[in-house]
């Protein structure tokens, strides 16, 4: 079938689906909207604090950040367990908007700021995780499987448009309203969120009054915990070889969000300032991974496959880290990080994904598991204190430690082609 012929087929089951799911898609759509929204703004103020005490601090930021995760995960496993997933979630979200206007009070009265920003960082990296989370969990719940298929990625975009409005204001309005006030516009954007939820649960009352909180497809329970994750992937050579690559894709991107911080701790002094160019940073950031989204991971995907979806960030990384060991200046990374995170969250997860579509049922959903906390974000904790001790302890410069960076991103590049290859042939066998 032509690329014409794809286009008008999905525009036919998009049409035939909103028919009868419009005004649930609608609110669906401005739910992921406001979130993401919400999130994006208090993103560069994030960034910002982070690095308030120095960026040889963040290792530790990263550490309890971490260990943050771990303890609320089975709160949040607790609640799943005991009520539908519809009752609980906006008290969740007014928990955060609570937690928002209280961090806006200690900000605006400049209440132990140096205690605060780094409470802010890890309460930050926990909410997006789980605002996102409890939100496709929703999804899943409300939508038929193949309605879901036509509507998610229409309903995702909604996101991408609030990852652009989002670092917006705070580029454009930092500079006249203050930080402080930026934490009021979030937690009013994610007030709209609740809404969102109760006219949804309106629109789905009855099919919602009877939804069991897991398995509702009636697939048998898989069973096993956390080290059940473990035990697959020494199994599975094809497995071992995805959690290395996405320890060296957490390694890669530790480098970068460190440089980062380094060039903006050591050239600019004022907070607005950080907050408005980490703001500036991410809405390039949002705006070429909807280019990447929309005009370059399609063809690439199309004639290359996975492996071609895989192969784009490694090579973009190798060259950017390559042309900071040269000149290291904040213009060049800029230029860099924007590419970098473009293309990782147009076309790089989006392949990360497909690589589990060719393994059992048991191995995707305990493997996939593991690599996407423990590997990956224990991953993070330990790459911060890789970094840390090479330009702390041996006293590399940023353009030295980029040297470092292009051989692990070569071989990082060269692994994903070979799983990608792995994951074409797996796939003709099945």
């Amino acid at each position: 079938m032509s690329e014409q012929g794809r286009l008008a087929k999905t525009v036919d089951s998009f049409k035939s689906v909103f028919e009868k799911e419009g005004e649930a898609f609608i609110w669906s759509f401005l739910y992921f909207f406001s979130i993401l929204t919400a999130y994006f703004i208090l993103r560069p103020i994030r960034d910002a604090m982070g690095i308030a005490s120095g960026v040889g601090f963040l290792p530790w930021l990263f550490t309890g950040t971490f260990f943050v995760m771990l303890a609320v995960m089975p709160f949040y496993g607790a609640l799943v367990s005991r009520f539908p997933r519809h009752k609980f979630m906006p008290y969740v979200y007014v928990f955060f908007i609570l937690n928002i206007l209280i961090f806006w009070y200690f900000f605006a009265n400049d209440i132990r700021m140096d205690v605060v920003a780094q409470v802010f960082f890890i309460w930050l990296s926990v909410f997006n995780v789980f605002v996102v989370s409890i939100f496709w969990s929703f999804m899943v719940d409300i939508y038929k499987s193949g309605d879901s298929k036509v509507l998610f990625g229409m309903i995702a975009s909604g996101g991408t448009i609030g990852g652009i409005l989002g670092p917006s204001i705070v580029t454009f309005l930092t500079e006249t309203i203050g930080t402080e006030s930026l934490l009021l516009i979030s937690a009013a954007v994610l007030s709209f969120s609740v809404v969102c939820i109760y006219r949804l649960v309106a629109l789905r009352h009855d099919s919602l009054q009877d939804t069991p909180t897991a398995n509702d497809n009636g697939e048998k329970a898989i069973g096993g915990g956390m080290m059940s994750g473990v035990t697959e992937i020494l199994k599975s050579r094809y497995l071992m070889g995805v959690t290395t690559m996405v320890f060296l894709l957490s390694l890669t991107a530790t480098f970068a969000y460190f440089q980062q911080g380094t060039m903006i701790y050591e050239t600019i002094s004022d907070t607005d300032e950080r907050v408005q160019i980490f703001g500036l940073i991410d809405l390039s950031v949002s705006i070429g991974a909807l280019i990447f989204q929309v005009f370059i991971a399609g063809p690439v995907l199309s004639n290359y496959g996975v492996k071609g979806g895989i192969i784009v960030l490694p090579i973009i990384t190798v060259i950017g880290f390559a042309l900071l060991a040269i000149s290291p200046t904040i213009g060049v990374f800029i230029i860099f990080q924007t590419l970098r995170r473009a293309s990782e969250y147009g076309m790089f997860e989006p392949s990360r994904q497909n690589l589990f579509g060719v393994v059992s049922r048991e191995q995707k959903y305990k493997s996939k598991n593991f690599i996407d906390t423990v590997v990956f974000r224990g991953g993070d904790v330990a790459n911060s204190w890789f970094y840390n001790m090479l330009s702390s302890g041996l006293g590399l410069t940023i353009g030295k430690v980029a040297m470092v960076g292009v051989p692990i991103a070569a071989v990082w590049g060269l692994l994903g082609w070979k799983l990608g290859k792995t994951h074409e042939e797996m796939e003709k066998g099945a």
